[in-house]
């Protein structure tokens, strides 16, 4: 997959509006700290147990501003870098729980003569996903404004010859790849979350087990091409999984993937008429759907993968 610069300047129209919805909890977070900062106590109740909600952590006034205003940042910073264009939906959404609940843990310490007493009732996360979903809406709608790439001619890589299968064979092949840094990063920030739910707010341990654990399942897989199509599934526990089943496979390629020129960067990445699950930069294979959509995992030996898929769909339509 070669470099496309209406790739580079379209991503450079989609960043602002992934980064627009964390400057604006980020302002909202900032004006009620302001606005009720003589009312707050000092400390704050930042931390809530799991049982009843009641407070067991405290936070000065000032390290509760910090750490609220840097996870703001770096999540903010995290989607812009990675902005594609379903992203915006998925940063607004991001954006609206994380400032729903910073702003909801302050409005709970208001006026609170002891912060012993402040407790955070569950309905918090409630209004907190519904300020969520509807930020999703505006991301999604504000994505609308940006034009759709167009669409590519063909699949990424030229097709590789079948493999010779008699009428009556059966052949399936499967292979694991993974990502060593994406392993040790979903790692961290697991055990980083782990942590946090004793020693920090409670909307930083929700932030870190949300990006942690689907990063850690997704940073080792098992391909498998067969007369079912290609699957891709985590290598552990197998679920959940991506499938494009043999019906809707139109051919089978290699290419070279350069993981943040052609698809912005490493994960599960989504772009008009092109889905990828990006462990590495490298050998990947592609499979062409029917309907002209792509999909492209890395991983060794895709020419062996995509030569039994071309074979298998040959078979199909009786060629």
């Amino acid at each position: 997959m070669t470099s496309d610069p209406r790739h580079t300047s379209r991503r450079g129209r989609v960043r602002p509006l992934a980064a627009l919805p964390f400057l604006l909890a980020l302002a909202a977070y900032a004006t009620v700290l302001v606005l009720w900062w003589g009312r707050l106590p000092d400390p704050l109740a930042t931390h809530f147990s799991a049982a009843g909600g009641r407070a067991d952590g405290w936070t000065s006034r000032t390290g509760a501003a910090v750490t609220g205003a840097v996870l703001l940042g770096a999540a903010g910073a995290a989607w812009t870098a990675l902005a594609e264009r379903r992203s915006p939906a998925g940063a607004w959404a991001t954006a609206g729980f994380l400032g729903g609940l910073l702003v909801l843990m302050l409005h709970g310490n208001l006026d609170a003569a002891d912060p012993r007493t402040v407790a955070a009732p569950p309905s918090h996360l409630a209004v907190a996903a519904a300020v969520a979903g509807l930020a999703a809406l505006a991301g999604w709608a504000a994505s609308r404004l940006v034009p759709e790439e167009e669409r590519p001619a063909a699949a990424g890589g030229e097709p590789y010859e079948r493999l010779p299968l008699g009428p009556g064979e059966v052949a399936g092949w499967s292979r694991d790849t993974g990502s060593g840094v994406l392993t040790a990063l979903g790692a961290g920030l697991l055990l980083g979350g782990l942590v946090a739910l004793v020693l920090a707010p409670w909307p930083v341990a929700l932030a870190l087990l949300a990006v942690g654990v689907p990063g850690l399942a997704l940073a080792r897989v098992r391909v498998t091409a067969d007369r079912r199509g290609l699957t891709v599934a985590p290598a552990p526990a197998g679920r959940p999984r991506i499938r494009v089943p043999l019906d809707e496979i139109e051919s089978a390629s290699v290419c070279e993937v350069r993981a943040v020129t052609d698809f912005g960067g490493w994960g599960y990445r989504v772009r008009a008429h092109r889905t990828g699950l990006v462990l590495r930069s490298g050998e990947a294979l592609v499979v062409r759907r029917s309907d002209g959509r792509e999909f492209a995992v890395t991983v060794a030996d895709a020419r062996t993968a995509a030569a039994l898929l071309n074979t298998l769909v040959a078979r199909r339509e009786g060629d």
